[in-house]
């Protein structure tokens, strides 16, 4: 499988809170780390090393590559506890000789006879004074050190200060912009890692496309729908009651329509709608499904056989304790526990049985189906999940087909073709798979959310009623034409007469 820009930028827009987050934490850490850091200053002494004595053009050209050869090797000296020793006591330092070796820098550029001396300290006057002092202790010792002997006015090499070390204004660290910019990197970096990583583990299906490349992996049936992620579907169970004409219920609408060809030379008449986990949306699609049905004026019974968890009483306001297991008992007739949910017709659970999975397989139960399926045009059941419950597949004597529901961004591909394997077994038809709380803009079967519309009622009638107009006043008109026409036709015939 090969991956365009696109991919790659869905992808990105995906994982963006969590690339967002990390980028943020790595600013955050930069700033931290500015705000909680010492200010530290920096002063720099500059010296100059030459020759002394006089000598003609051929010595000054050997005396200048001698002192630049030498040159690289006093930077060591400048760190050494000949010199750092008496500096801390002149000065009266609170620290070890080896303690201001650390803060001081030596450095002796190349083909260059000069050395600076450069001391890091938290107050910018200590760090000048310190630089300074130390630039005089360091041409001392060496000094003595190319004395050939105890009198240091004959050595051959003399440094000089050329730039003394200034006071500093401003500290040389903490630096807020580059930690800011180094923590914005390393977060964005750190953030994109993360979000690829996430992305390779979760195996969810994000979208109807990912949902139909597992099922044509696997063999198994077709995607029939992809139904929008609504917040409110907990308030509003029934979608074409209040957004009529709004992308969610327009997929469950498609979802009729492609059930229809779901079995061909058969059309199924007892669906069975099933998830592999609980908290999928199968109830909702349920009972949407019932209702789209119903739209057409087909007799639609819904059945809330999920007998672990039934939902589909509170979510309509109907009564549960007297349904599915009561007319099971044989203590009611199944006509007289039926329940109207306006255009169609529901059967509650009842009461939940300790023994779910036996009261579905039993003769009773596939002797009431037939009985709602002889009355009705279409029975709609809503189901237990299928990985944690048996309950699914033993009622599969009873039922046409089953209609799988995965939750986008939920449903892992490993958990629909478990369910796929679980209900091939039984020999009943998948008949397809829907796609529930799938993202409006970015599903590819979510395609009317650009389209989507509302009719008003009121320009409706307002424009009945200006086409009423307009035709009331053209019939009399062509009335008045045809009785003029009629008129000078008579005038006519009687002036022939009288000729």
């Amino acid at each position: 499988m090969t991956l365009d820009l696109r991919d790659y930028l869905r992808v990105l827009s995906r994982r963006w809170r969590v690339i967002a987050l990390v980028t943020l934490l790595g600013t955050g850490a930069g700033i931290l780390a500015s705000t909680l850091a010492t200010p530290e200053y920096r002063a720099t002494t500059t010296l100059f090393a030459s020759l002394q004595g006089d000598a003609d053009t051929s010595q000054l050209n050997q005396g200048n590559s001698f002192t630049q050869a030498r040159v690289q090797s006093y930077a060591e000296v400048a760190t050494s506890p000949e010199v750092t020793g008496p500096v801390i006591e002149y000065l009266r330092l609170r620290v070890t000789p080896g303690q201001l070796a650390e803060r001081i820098s030596a450095e002796a550029p190349l083909n260059t006879v000069l050395v600076r001396l450069t001391v890091t300290d938290t107050q910018a006057v200590r760090a000048a004074r310190t630089s300074n002092a130390l630039a005089g202790r360091f041409a001392e010792v060496i000094r003595e050190l190319e004395s050939p002997d105890t009198d240091t006015s004959e050595s051959p090499v003399r440094l000089t200060v050329i730039q003394p070390a200034a006071v500093p204004s401003a500290p040389s660290s903490p630096q807020t912009t580059l930690n800011v910019a180094l923590g914005l990197v390393v977060g964005l970096a750190l953030g994109l890692g993360l979000g690829v990583a996430l992305e390779t583990v979760d195996t969810s299906m994000r979208d109807s496309k990912a949902l139909a490349e597992c099922l044509a992996a696997a063999a198994g049936p077709p995607v029939l729908s992809s139904i929008v992620h609504d917040p409110s579907a907990s308030r509003r169970p029934v979608s074409l009651r209040d957004d009529t004409h709004g992308t969610r219920a327009e997929g469950f609408r498609k979802l009729r329509v492609n059930l229809q060809f779901a079995e061909v030379g058969k059309r199924p008449k007892v669906i069975a709608v099933t998830s592999p986990l609980p908290r999928e949306g199968k109830s909702s699609v349920s009972v949407n499904l019932a209702a789209t049905l119903a739209e057409e004026g087909a007799r639609v019974c819904l059945i809330d056989c999920d007998l672990r968890r039934p939902s589909v009483a509170s979510a309509l306001g109907l009564v549960r304790d007297a349904g599915l297991t009561t007319a099971l008992l044989g203590k009611v007739a199944v006509c007289d526990v039926l329940q109207s949910a306006g255009s169609f017709s529901v059967l509650t659970s009842g009461m939940i049985p300790p023994n779910p999975t036996q009261l579905l397989g039993s003769p009773q139960f596939e002797s009431l189906l037939q009985e709602l399926a002889e009355e009705f045009d279409h029975v709609v059941v809503d189901t237990a999940p299928v990985l944690p419950f048996a309950d699914t597949p033993a009622m599969a004597h009873a039922v046409d087909g089953y209609l799988l529901v995965a939750r986008a961004g939920r449903t892992s591909r490993s958990q629909v073709l478990d369910a796929l394997r679980i209900l091939d077994r039984v020999k009943v038809p998948v008949l397809g798979a829907v796609l529930n709380a799938a993202p409006a803009r970015g599903d590819g079967e979510a395609h009317g959310y650009a389209y989507r519309y509302q009719p008003k009622p009121e320009t409706a009638g307002g424009l009945t009623a200006l086409v009423s107009t307009r035709l009331a006043s053209v019939v009399p008109r062509r009335r008045s034409s045809a009785n003029g026409r009629a008129a000078s036709a008579s005038a006519s015939a009687s002036a022939e007469t009288r000729t």
